[in-house]
């Protein structure tokens, strides 16, 4: 009977230089496959635009960022259509359409993925608290509303911008501040241009 040679007395015989090419091999190739699926999203996806509120300052190792929190990241289950029990970690997905103002509103939420309607856009997303507090209608939580809200997060709360210009984002006020999103067919996400006043501060290349 013929006995084939097993994996480990094969990698045994291949030398440490070329196991450690292999593995630089394969990491680069990960690395170019999640920047090629990104690059993907910028390309084709559809357009969303997002209210923002930048809360944070700087990263002193990777140069100026902000973070982001969006309208649509609180959701009052109380007001939409979809599902009403959730738990954190859980994907929900999104579904959210223009409003008079043009920035996307969400209009449900949902564990399966919704069909959406006509110039609706459904994103994906987790849930980070089950139990957040309602926004007002200045956008800031209100605790004592006695409804109950979800915060999601879309992968789109932390932007990097050129070292310099991270400060004066972060201290713009939230109405004047807005994000164009490029979202998949799939509902990924990313962040294509970030305006102040309706004009481009930013935009993201695509690789």
């Amino acid at each position: 009977m013929i006995r084939l040679p097993s994996a480990d007395a094969f990698t045994g015989r291949v030398s440490p230089l070329w196991r450690g090419l292999a593995a630089i091999v394969l990491l680069c190739a990960l690395i170019l496959a999640m920047v090629e699926s990104r690059a993907g999203i910028l390309r084709s996806g559809t357009e969303i635009r997002l209210a923002t509120a930048p809360v944070d300052p700087r990263d002193l190792f990777r140069g100026d960022y902000v973070i982001l929190g969006y309208k649509i990241s609180t959701l009052d289950l109380s007001r939409l259509d979809g599902d009403k029990s959730f738990e954190r970690n859980q994907t929900v997905f999104v579904r959210v359409a223009p409003g008079a103002d043009g920035l996307a509103e969400a209009k449900g939420v949902y564990l399966a993925r919704p069909a959406a309607g006509a110039g609706e856009t459904v994103i994906v997303g987790k849930v980070a608290s089950a139990g957040a507090c309602v926004a007002n209608a200045d956008g800031d939580p209100d605790c004592n509303a006695g409804r109950r809200a979800i915060r999601v997060s879309y992968g789109l709360e932390s932007y990097f911008v050129p070292e310099g210009t991270g400060r004066p984002i972060e201290t713009t006020e939230r109405k004047r501040l807005e994000i164009v999103a490029a979202v998949s067919s799939s509902g990924q996400a990313a962040i294509k241009r970030l305006l102040i006043d309706g004009k481009l501060v930013h935009q993201e290349p695509p690789y």
